[in-house]
């Protein structure tokens, strides 16, 4: 039951004016529970490029939804999806390299450069997720040098969509800055550009 209700939570995101035959019947199957169903649609819209469709077809691998669980065909989705721009995979793939060995089911070795890559992406996109996640690598110093005022400016980034993790982990690291750093973080946030890398 929970599975169903996480793939219905990530079906919600998607819009209905996807222009790929068989996102729309996926979805529909899906809601009803017709996993066979879904997959046939998904894998179909997948194959022409719909990298909604393809982050799917890795939540249904990754889950054992309709198909059996296979870590290592679900990364081979989510990197599809995440090349193709989908910032839902990317954070998932972002979540599965930080991981990797760590938890072996996850398919993928445990990198956290590679973490950083696939969180920045969906962060410059203006993924909440992955700003949170790119905040968390910066304040720990995983992947990318340690910086307290970067993790502070994509945790308030994230804040401000309503992310009350990311506010958490924004005030819970400004208690280790000093009001200068503070001060630099939120103007870099107030000036962020999705287009200018950090």
């Amino acid at each position: 039951m929970y599975k169903h209700l996480v793939l219905l939570v990530a079906l919600s995101f998607f819009g209905s004016s996807l222009a790929y035959a068989g996102f729309d019947e996926g979805k529909a199957a899906c809601q009803t529970g017709d996993y066979a169903a879904a997959y046939k649609e998904f894998k179909a819209a997948a194959d022409q490029g719909n990298a909604d469709a393809q982050f799917l077809l890795g939540r249904m691998y990754d889950e054992g939804e309709g198909v059996p669980k296979d870590f290592a065909e679900a990364v081979k989705w989510f990197r599809k999806a995440a090349d193709g721009g989908n910032a839902d995979a990317q954070v998932r793939l972002g979540t599965m390299y930080h991981f990797g060995l760590r938890d072996t089911r996850l398919g993928v070795p445990q990198d956290d450069g590679e973490a950083v890559k696939w969180f920045r992406k969906a962060a410059h996109q203006g993924n909440a997720h992955g700003q949170t996640h790119l905040g968390r690598m910066y304040d720990k110093g995983e992947g990318v040098p340690q910086d307290y005022v970067k993790a502070h400016m994509w945790f308030n980034l994230a804040a401000a969509q309503g992310d009350d993790i990311a506010r958490w982990n924004r005030d819970k690291v400004a208690k280790k800055m000093t009001p200068a750093q503070i001060a630099e973080a939120q103007r870099l946030a107030r000036e962020w550009n999705p287009n200018v890398k950090d």
